[in-house]
Parts: structure tokens; sequence; C-alpha cells
């Protein structure tokens, strides 16, 4: 039945990912992307705010700048950055 549950919630994430809310947090874009199987893993020990996403299976990766402060919205340009990149390449 859980798996029932996580469906339900990657396909709303999904869907409100797709319609590029203004609101989108970037550990809602972790948790997509996680659904989409990518890992986060550090760009290094002097990453600072960059965040790279491995997807092993697709041999392809993703750079999210994360914000400095918990819940601020991803950027809108980055958002849509994130779309087209992910669309492009049909995972979404």
């Amino acid at each position: 039945m859980s798996t029932n549950i996580q469906m339900s919630t990657k396909d709303k994430l999904i869907e409100r990912f797709k319609r590029q809310p203004k609101d989108f947090t970037f550990d809602e874009l972790v948790k997509l992307l996680g659904f989409l199987g990518f890992v986060k893993s550090n760009k290094g020990k002097t990453s600072g705010s960059r965040v790279k996403f491995n997807n092993d299976a697709l041999k392809i990766a993703i750079l999210v700048h994360k914000p400095h402060a918990t819940g601020i919205p991803v950027k809108e340009t980055a958002l849509k950055e994130k779309y087209d990149y992910l669309n492009s390449k049909k995972i979404i």
C-alpha cells in the first residue's frame, strides 16, 4: 500500500513541477529529482551552494543552486531550465 501512496505523491509533485509554480522550493526539487532516480552529491568540499544530482542509470547530471535559507522558492529561470532539461531528456 505504501507504494501506491508514494506513486501518488510522486505524480502530484511531477504535475506541480510541470505547472512551474512560483513557490516551488529547493526541498521539493530535491524530492522530485530523487523520485526521478537522481542522487544528491555535493561537488566537493568547496561546492558552496551548488549541488550536483547524478542519475547513473541515464548517465546524466543536473547542477542546482541551493538557497541559503530553507523554504525559499527556486528562481523561476532556474526552475524552467530544469524543467526544459528533464523534458528534453524525456524524463518527465
